[in-house]
């Protein structure tokens, strides 16, 4: 993958797992992926991999996928559909990401242009399969030619209604054109392609994957459970699909979940990547949201000992994505348990990556307030221009975050609170992100903390309860609705909340803040 430039903006059983064994010898080194249905016309001995190849796509293990497919064209060189196989790896809708040079390349290997590469197709299916991918690297920008991609695939699942695949890979397309973020009428219009095809196969990768996916947010997730309940189970051996289980449980705010499905995650990344000879991964999406994970249920000593682990891996040559989870990290390890001190403990040369720069100054210029070193908050904000300057959204919340905190640190209470007000309404104007807050100090909750800070209680209330329904069952947001809502004399409130944070941090740490107060208000 770093080879290439990524831009964003006769009938065959594919059975892996258990239910393969009844069917034929598991081929060397199967594994559990899940099942699908794809008559292809390949040689005997090429089929397996490509069976293995479709199924790692469907999971999203986009680098295990390419290299069982150029396995199968390796083996059958007129394989037509190792060829589409490969070339789809390169496209990666949900994350708006696409090779086009490199999946071309893969096609040219076939045939030199589209014309004689269906030429070359034994079965019209085929063919009409082929010319999906055609259109898809076709020309254009990628916006116009993934709209294009999603109507071909719309027809394809049109002309073949009994295609499982072409029905999930027409709900993966619709997805692929949410290029401004979540988009709810894209992904429910998605989530009613994939379901039914998981419905008459409860075994198939793709269809719980990308109902998970359109269902993943605080409003949709609990439609999305049943899937994320049955995806681990369906392919055991794809840690993307370990993890995406939590897309889900982080909506739904179900802990203990979360760290179960990032543990499996973590566990079955790394014992591939040991395989492929790459060191593990301490430093990337599963661990961070483990991380997470472990903060919420108040388990300090396991979330340090992640964070210690990212901060090796920083010592050593991290990766780009590597010192963007270790920010993000961090800023969850110092501002989810309020341990300001932790700011100076964690750190690491981020020179080489400057678009990190504002995310991390903005955690330690955070402490410095919150310790009472307003000099050294300062400093660190007049690092960075106005929150219009870099053009990022959310940098541009954190700088209007940190302008309101210095207001209110002189006293500016009027522009303190104004300003967090702007900073939570910018929040609401953008597409809502899975997983663990996008912006390191939720501004909802922020305006939360400032306003009961003055005694304005009443007006903290809601604000509490805004990032609760963004972020549900947040346990930082739970206590200070709690004490708000106790403040206020609304004890069922209180109770109510105190209860949730209870049963949260039921097997927490000892030394969590507000855990005597939660168990001893969750029992009154």
């Amino acid at each position: 993958m770093n080879a290439h430039t990524w831009t964003a903006s006769g009938k065959t059983i594919l059975v892996l797992g258990a239910l393969f064994h009844l069917l034929a010898p598991a081929p060397a080194g199967a594994q559990e992926l899940g099942t699908v249905n794809f008559p292809a016309s390949g040689s005997p001995e090429a089929q397996p991999h490509f069976e293995a190849g479709l199924l790692l796509l469907h999971n999203f293990e986009y680098e295990d996928a390419a290299a069982r497919f150029r396995q199968a064209r390796e083996i059958d060189p007129d394989f037509a559909m190792a060829y589409w196989g490969e070339a789809q790896t390169f496209n990666h809708p949900i994350w708006m990401e696409q090779d086009r040079e490199a999946a071309l390349a893969v096609l040219a290997a076939f045939a030199p242009t589209p014309g004689d590469r269906l030429a070359l197709v034994p079965t019209q299916r085929e063919r009409d399969w082929l010319e999906t991918v055609e259109v898809l690297y076709g020309e254009g920008s990628k916006e116009e030619r993934d709209f294009r991609y999603r109507d071909a695939m719309r027809r394809l699942a049109e002309k073949y209604p009994e295609d499982e695949d072409a029905r999930t890979f027409y709900a993966l397309s619709l997805l692929g054109t949410a290029h401004g973020g979540r988009d709810f009428a894209i992904y429910m219009k998605a989530a009613a392609v994939a379901q039914p095809v998981l419905e008459e196969n409860p075994m198939h990768p793709g269809a719980a994957h990308y109902v998970i996916h359109a269902f993943d947010d605080p409003i949709h997730a609990p439609l999305g459970l049943p899937a994320a309940r049955a995806y681990s189970g369906i392919a055991p051996d794809a840690g993307h699909a370990q993890h995406m289980t939590s897309h889900i449980f982080v909506a739904m705010g179900l802990w203990e979940d979360v760290v179960s499905a990032n543990v499996r995650a973590r566990d079955v990344q790394n014992a591939a990547r040991a395989r492929r000879g790459q060191r593990a991964n301490v430093c990337g999406h599963y661990t961070s949201w483990l991380h997470y994970g472990h903060l919420q249920l108040g388990r300090l000593e396991d979330a340090a000992a992640g964070m210690a682990a990212c901060m090796t891996r920083m010592a050593d040559a991290p990766a780009p994505d590597e010192a963007a989870y270790f920010v993000q990290m961090k800023a969850r390890a110092v501002i989810d348990p309020a341990d300001w001190a932790r700011a100076g403990e964690i750190s690491a040369d981020l020179t080489a990556f400057p678009g990190l720069a504002l995310p991390n100054d903005f955690v330690d210029a955070l402490a410095a307030l919150r310790t009472g070193d307003a000099e050294r908050a300062r400093q660190l904000r007049a690092r960075h221009g106005e929150p219009g300057d870099e053009g990022n959204p959310r940098h541009a919340i954190l700088l209007m975050e940190l302008d309101a905190l210095l207001a209110l640190t002189a006293g500016d209470s009027e522009t303190g609170i104004a300003l967090l007000r702007d900073a939570a309404r910018q929040e609401e104007t953008l597409p809502y992100e899975f997983g663990p807050p996008a912006t390191p100090m939720p501004p909802h909750e922020l305006l939360a903390v400032e306003l009961a800070a003055l005694g304005r209680e009443r007006e903290a209330l809601p604000a509490w309860r805004d990032q609760l329904a963004r972020t549900p069952r947040r346990t930082q947001s739970l206590l200070g609705l709690a004490r708000t809502a106790a403040a206020l004399g609304d004890e069922a409130a209180a109770r109510e909340a105190y209860a949730a944070l209870a049963q949260a941090w039921s097997a927490a740490d000892e030394e969590v803040p507000g855990l005597v107060e939660a168990r001893a208000g969750g029992s009154r």
